[in-house]
């Protein structure tokens, strides 16, 4: 059975981190990297009125220099951000249509639903909004992107089903994550039938660099192939995807995806089982085991973040990127109005709690020793 963009080639361009030239967006490699993408037969680009320049210099690079036709373009609404009333978000619509030059949407998103964000598109009758502008003809085609658990994506598309499409983060890093369940909100958007936009397959650049045991195995499994590319292929290769973003931020990343994307069809078994590998490979690796059950936060007096905290720790001592690991703990922790690590006053409560019996305290002085002082 069909589905809404099976015939869209599975690699999209993510606009969120173009290329850079004296902190601003280069816009000639941008075109550079547009003309190579077109011409390798390519033809989903997404940006978001929320990511800074995105959408002006998609208007440079490609809207004023190719056919309407020849794309598909997709853009997002962020009614979460600065938003005080219903007004204020349906005016970041006119302004997507002005930054990016293009009279209609092929594809339009309410952008990052999950947890605290999701009542703004509610209160502000964004569900009905986004169908009168697809019945205006200003968008093809509706749906939204996601990060939560699976059991609120459940609700969302139960109570939703005007949705056409939803946009996941889905990598093998993540698959079996308790602390993002990709797997299991994949399988949440397949039963209620729904095509899947792939967001964050190399997982921000990680899995371009993974831990020194997984780039083994894939050297050993295919010298000549990047390793940054069996990310890419494992999204691509799952059923009912409408297309894989992979967020290219020069044209030596845009030449490697379009090698081996060009013709991609799907994995062979072989190419399979390498990944299972991987996947275990990064199991290995000894993590805080955080479920994210949060039973710990329900008991803590001073509200830290602890599940946030330890995601961030373990993204550190897969990837050993500070840098990430620390934006990952203060998105997680201060970002959801969480105290940080450094405010425990060693109470004890959480581990009374815990399912996991994780040493909390311990973990928590580690937190601080390492991405906050």
């Amino acid at each position: 059975m069909s589905y809404l963009g099976e015939e869209i080639k599975k690699l999209g361009f993510g606009l969120m981190r173009l290329p850079q030239k004296n902190e601003k967006i280069d816009i000639e490699q941008t075109k550079e990297m547009v003309d190579l993408f077109i011409s390798s037969g390519f033809t989903y680009f997404d940006t978001a009125w929320a990511y800074a320049g995105s959408e002006d210099a998609i208007r440079e690079a490609l809207v004023k220099r190719y056919p309407r036709e020849k794309f598909q373009l997709a853009t997002k609404n962020a009614a979460w951000i600065n938003c005080k009333t219903k007004e204020d978000a349906y005016a970041q619509f006119d302004t997507s249509l002005k930054q990016t030059g293009v009279d209609y949407f092929n594809f339009y998103l309410l952008h990052n639903l999950g947890e605290t964000r999701t009542h703004y598109f509610d209160d502000y009758d964004m569900w009905n909004w986004v169908q009168g502008k697809k019945s205006e003809g200003k968008i093809k085609h509706i749906g939204f992107s996601f990060h939560s658990t699976p059991e609120e994506l459940e609700e969302i598309l139960t109570a939703h089903p005007e949705m056409e499409f939803v946009q996941l983060q889905i990598n093998y890093a993540d698959w079996e994550n308790p602390a993002i369940q990709s797997k299991k909100c994949y399988e949440v958007a397949r039963k209620h039938k729904k095509p899947i936009i792939i967001m964050e397959p190399v997982k921000g650049g990680m899995l371009a660099s993974p831990p020194k045991s997984v780039v083994k195995l894939f050297n050993s499994a295919e010298p000549k192939s990047s390793v940054a590319s069996w990310a890419i292929r494992f999204a691509a290769d799952l059923e009912g995807i409408i297309t894989v973003l992979s967020g290219m931020s020069n044209i030596e990343q845009m030449r490697d995806n379009l090698s081996y994307m060009k013709n991609f069809t799907s994995l062979t078994n072989s190419q399979r089982e390498t990944l299972r590998q991987a996947m275990e490979e990064l199991n290995k690796i000894p993590l805080i085991p955080c479920t994210t059950c949060n039973y710990c936060g329900k008991v803590c007096p001073n509200n830290i973040g602890i599940s946030g905290s330890f995601t961030a720790m373990n993204y550190f001592t897969l990837y050993n990127d500070i840098n990430s690991a620390k934006h990952q703990e203060e998105w997680l922790v201060s970002g959801h109005e969480k105290s940080r690590a450094s405010e425990c006053i060693q109470c004890g409560k959480c581990e009374e709690v815990c399912p996991q019996h994780i040493e909390i305290r311990e973990q928590l002085k580690k937190v601080t020793e390492t991405l906050i002082r």
